[in-house]
């Protein structure tokens, strides 16, 4: 569905699909947190254009990749400004502008509807207030309730001012899966306290999961009566988090630069629950990814690649697109025309659109790879770990954004923004849908 704006002289309309508005929207308001960011008053030292614009797209696509660091250079009123960033870009704009609009009393248009459905990633327009409401009530709750456990850990540290400050910034990015820290390595001091890492990974998964998950299991609480999109994302999530935590442990278990370095097995655990548990979705680290093993630093970027839920503030192919292809696999080879789960089926449709992202996605990561490889002569895997972290939004880095030039630069800004606001609506740019004039009669080709 395309929407029509007038012109200037009001006699004539250009019509635009809502992707494409809402991919507008995010660029204007990586502008905006631009020149918020180059303000004097925004940072401790000179900032320059280049720095100014990677970070805002960083904050707002809530990827966490940064050339700068965030509590040393920034002063309160730049973290503030990242802060915002984060939260509109974990949420969505139109998101925002909804709630505010009902809150006002304000009667919301047909237009902003179809812009929140295309947002939201929904089918219908139907139950669209009711789900923005119940995303408000997620988010202020587990917000408010990760400020005032995580203030346990900072206020002792900062004290009050300092240490509610420290509490708010990282839940807030926690749960919008931003990876953003004020601290230089991250949360690597904090990687044998156990509230951080309970609480921390709590808000990503929460965030990460998606606001219809998030909907539906408060209002039914019964698994049978769960969609089957919660299904497989709960079920999926649940596999994707034992895998990730178990593979890291059995991989870094001896690494004396990663888990080697701590004697007990507890801790060696807790680290590897924290590490494996963020990896697709938030660039937090209690460890130097730097040092990780290549088996694990290619682990990690299958997990990123992956992501985080439909309609949630992660990035990536999603976890509802990696199952439905691991579906499709397995109907192939057991010769089954229809795909099911949990006793429903899916329907071509679905199938054929999560062939076309899943295309489209890997065609922009290994352009991306392709672009970045002529420009930098640093080691191939690192790029490459930069390149997968960006489109899944996720944050984690092997050292190689500082080191990368304009150019170089310029491709993670571009991949992070395809990220976050979707690679479907990339072809929205690139196409248009035009019912075929003559049907051709079938015919067959030669595979494998």
């Amino acid at each position: 569905m395309a929407l029509g704006f007038p012109t200037l002289f009001g006699r004539r309309s250009i019509a635009f699909p809502p992707p494409a508005v809402l991919a507008a929207l995010y660029a204007g308001l990586v502008v905006a947190g631009t020149l918020a960011l180059k303000l004097p008053f925004a940072a401790r030292g000179p900032t320059s254009w280049a720095e100014a614009v990677f970070t805002a797209t960083s904050a707002v696509t809530v990827t966490g990749l940064s050339l700068l660091d965030t509590g040393s250079h920034f002063t309160f009123f730049g973290q503030l400004v990242l802060l915002v960033l984060i939260q509109l870009g974990g949420l969505g704009l139109m998101t925002f502008a909804v709630l505010v609009l009902s809150m006002l009393g304000l009667p919301i248009g047909m237009s902003h509807r179809v812009f929140l459905r295309e947002e939201l990633n929904q089918t219908s327009l139907a139950d669209l207030l009711r789900l923005v409401r119940e995303i408000l009530r997620v988010v202020l709750a587990c917000e408010l309730v990760g400020i005032a456990l995580l203030a346990f850990v900072f206020v002792p540290e900062f004290g009050w001012r300092g240490g509610l400050w420290q509490a708010t910034f990282h839940a807030v990015s926690a749960f919008n899966n931003a990876g953003f820290s004020l601290f230089p390595d991250s949360l690597s001091r904090y990687v044998l306290d156990p509230l951080v890492n309970l609480v921390i990974p709590a808000l990503l998964v929460i965030g990460g999961i998606g606001f219809i998950v998030i909907s539906d299991v408060a209002r039914k609480r019964r698994w049978r009566h769960y969609t089957l999109h919660s299904k497989l994302m709960l079920a999926t999530t649940a596999v994707l988090i034992l895998w990730s935590v178990a593979a890291f442990a059995v991989l870094e278990w001896s690494n004396p630069a990663t888990l080697g370095q701590y004697p007990g097995i507890a801790d060696k655990l807790m680290a590897s629950w924290f590490q494996g548990l963020t990896t697709r979705t938030a660039g937090f680290n209690t460890l130097d990814i730097s040092a990780i093993h290549d088996a694990t630093a290619l682990m990690f970027m299958s997990l990123m690649f992956i992501g985080g839920g439909s309609t949630s503030t992660a990035g990536g192919i999603k976890v509802t697109t990696f199952i439905v292809l691991m579906l499709a696999t397995v109907a192939f080879f057991r010769q089954r025309p229809n795909l099911s789960a949990f006793g429903r089926s899916l329907g071509r449709e679905e199938v054929m659109k999560v062939l076309a992202l899943s295309m489209v996605s890997v065609m922009v990561v290994m352009a991306s790879i392709f672009i970045i490889s002529l420009s930098h002569d640093g080691d191939f895997l690192d790029l490459a770990f930069e390149v997968t972290s960006a489109f899944g939004t996720v944050g984690l880095s092997r050292g190689a954004t500082a080191e990368l030039d304009g150019l170089g630069r310029a491709v993670i800004i571009a991949v992070m923004f395809i990220g976050r606001v979707g690679p479907l609506s990339l072809g929205f740019f690139l196409a248009t849908k035009v019912p075929p004039r003559v049907r051709y009669p079938p015919s067959r080709i030669y595979l494998g």
